[in-house]
């Protein structure tokens, strides 16, 4: 159970066990809301800084303006806002969640005046996959198939769109894997549950591109970033679930889950059946960047 001392809403820091939604919100019946999720670290110097927070708050407006909702406050004012929380929380490291949503006034599809409710929380980050990420996590194919580029918004992070996600989530770990791989409707592979997806070819380094109907993740971007600096080639190509089965390494990257190596897919163990040379030499390229030593571009990292 998430706890916190504090939370902001709507313009100030209140009590986290008084932030409230009317059952009427329109975003509770029809999924029309934003956010983001954001990891804030302590440093190996002792300092703490939250990863890619422009970055991130950018997005979630963008994701707004998707959706027509006008937030009302200003980017920067979000930003404070985050840094705020975690201070008030008193969290050197941290998850945190920024959040816009439809609230209550009028319910019916039409309705175009509600309110737009604003929050950001934080709390103690776990990781999701129990640490399992570096050994590496077993994988399969989900019933589940990520929609047209017609049918959904995938370059916003909408609320209601992560119904799909849970699902594919749940079928995954009720067969006793860790997570889902989904498909596009064309059958090349799309995503995770809720991270993009890289393989390794050949030593080269394969990731769908963004016209696909994935989310154009930040730390995807990171890694990319990183890979061409050190000299990893890297491709942004479609590619078919059969390629994955014969992939040297595959690895999903996620702000929760930052680099997780994948060992099996469908049964199939990939590559030697842990992770590879590529992914670890990443894990440890992003680890330094957002823990240190190594100080990235400066717009990576804001300080607490």
């Amino acid at each position: 159970m998430i706890t916190a001392k504090s939370a902001w809403m709507d313009g100030g820091l209140v009590a986290f066990d008084k932030c409230n939604l009317h059952i009427s919100a329109f975003g509770l019946h029809y999924g029309l809301g934003v956010f983001e999720g954001i990891r804030c670290y302590q440093r190996t110097d002792g300092t703490s800084a939250v990863f890619r927070l422009q970055d991130h708050i950018r997005r979630l407006f963008q994701s707004a303006a998707t959706c027509g909702m006008q937030i009302p406050y200003t980017p920067a004012q979000i930003e404070q806002a985050c840094l705020e929380v975690l201070r008030d929380n008193g969290l050197t490291e941290g998850y945190l969640r920024p959040l816009a949503i439809t609230g209550a006034e009028s319910l019916g599809l039409g309705a175009l005046n509600n309110p737009i409710v604003t929050a950001v929380f934080a709390w103690p980050w776990q990781p999701p996959l129990g640490g399992a990420q570096h050994a590496g996590v077993k994988a399969q194919i989900s019933s589940f198939v990520r929609g047209h580029a017609n049918s959904s918004m995938m370059k916003a992070k909408i609320t209601g769109q992560y119904a799909q996600s849970v699902l594919a989530k749940r079928e995954a770990l009720r067969l006793g894997v860790d997570e889902a791989i989904l498909l596009d409707t064309q059958g090349y592979v799309a995503e995770g549950s809720a991270q993009n997806i890289f393989a390794v070819f050949g030593g080269q380094l394969f990731t769908p591109p963004t016209h696909a109907p994935i989310l154009p993740g930040l730390t995807r971007d990171a890694v990319i970033t990183l890979a061409k600096q050190h000299g990893i080639a890297v491709v942004e190509s479609s590619f078919t679930r059969d390629s994955l089965y014969h992939a040297e390494e595959v690895f999903f990257t996620g702000t929760a889950v930052e680099i997780a190596a994948v060992r099996e897919i469908d049964g199939r163990p990939v590559g030697a059946g842990g992770p590879g040379p590529v992914t670890r030499q990443l894990q440890a390229l992003f680890s330094e960047v957002v823990r240190g030593p190594a100080m990235p571009a400066p717009h990576w990292i804001t300080g607490v």
